[in-house]
């Protein structure tokens, strides 16, 4: 026999009818009339050619065929029911799962250290796997459900994607704590002009914003050092008389390791949306609804949280 020319629904009247033995007694218990539990079994005997049961005066007595089945029908559904439960909690206290998240190096930099801290007091099992948001496969490994959250300012996410902003940072200028510029309350265009830079070139993220900004507003800047990531510029800002353009809060993870200050810029620069980002084939997923609320509660602004 084909699986296909079997209704399911035959199957749970079957597995029923073997526990309680009465038409009337698994009518009840399936919420169905008695007709319909009898129709059913009428369909079951003629696809699998037995009786199945026989009425007797002490209800409905399975035949051999029957009792042969019974056991790899009861086990075939229970498998079933908990392959199709398997989404229907999460419990963070005892969950070994391991999320997948995409971000850049500065979202590593900030996410990082308070995610893990927050999984150990709330899911000491639960862990994570980091990938770049750089990678050309990203959108495709979202929406397989192979990566499960993407954190930052990503702009090839816009499209196709449940996000949630969690809050909005400025850019300031970030250099070593003995810098000529590190005295000034703010750094104006004319200083940020005369300045040498490190220019972070952060591929797969919108923080080229800045660029830009500073083209649209006609702000030259003195480029010393071009660099891929930001994961450098602690080492190279603080022995050198090099600034960097950065978001907000990456600066406060390297002022005090590094040495550093962060200053604030009088040029209108756009502030930047960190958002988390995932696919709709994990929206309702409750592990995925329980690490989204961890990261709204501990990166959002009050309202996100």
């Amino acid at each position: 026999m084909n699986l296909h020319e079997i209704d399911l629904n035959l199957l749970v009247v079957f597995h029923r009818l073997l526990r309680e033995r009465r038409v009337s007694r698994v009518a009840e218990a399936l919420g169905l009339s008695q007709p319909a539990v009898s129709n059913a079994l009428r369909r079951l005997r003629g696809l699998l050619g037995d009786e199945l049961f026989l009425r007797t005066p002490g209800g409905m007595e399975p035949t051999p065929y029957a009792l042969q089945l019974a056991g790899p029908v009861a086990q075939a559904l229970d498998t079933l029911r908990e392959a199709l439960n398997v989404r229907a909690s999460f419990e963070a206290a005892t969950s070994e799962r391991c999320f997948t998240l995409a971000m850049s190096d500065v979202g590593e930099t900030y996410f990082l250290p308070v995610l893990v801290d927050a999984l150990a007091q709330a899911a000491p099992r639960v862990t994570l796997q980091c990938v770049p948001v750089a990678d050309a496969s990203l959108r495709d490994d979202m929406a397989s459900g192979r990566v499960d959250l993407a954190l930052g300012l990503l702009p090839q996410l816009q499209a196709g994607f449940f996000q949630q902003t969690l809050f909005r940072q400025h850019y300031v200028a970030l250099m070593r704590a003995g810098h000529p510029l590190a005295t000034r309350a703010q750094i104006t265009a004319t200083q940020y002009r005369q300045a040498s830079h490190v220019r972070v070139v952060s591929t797969g993220t919108g923080h080229g914003l800045v660029d830009a900004a500073l083209e649209r507003l006609g702000v030259v800047r003195r480029v010393r050092l071009t660099v891929p990531h930001y994961v450098a510029l602690g080492h190279v800002l603080g022995g050198s008389d090099l600034i960097a353009t950065v978001p907000e809060r990456f600066a406060d993870r390297v002022t005090e390791p590094f040495g550093l200050v962060a200053r604030p810029l009088t040029l209108k620069l756009p502030a930047s949306h960190i958002a988390q980002l995932w696919h709709a084939q994990l929206h309702r997923d409750p592990g995925h609804q329980w690490l989204r609320a961890l990261v709204a509660t501990h990166f959002g602004a009050p309202e996100t949280a």
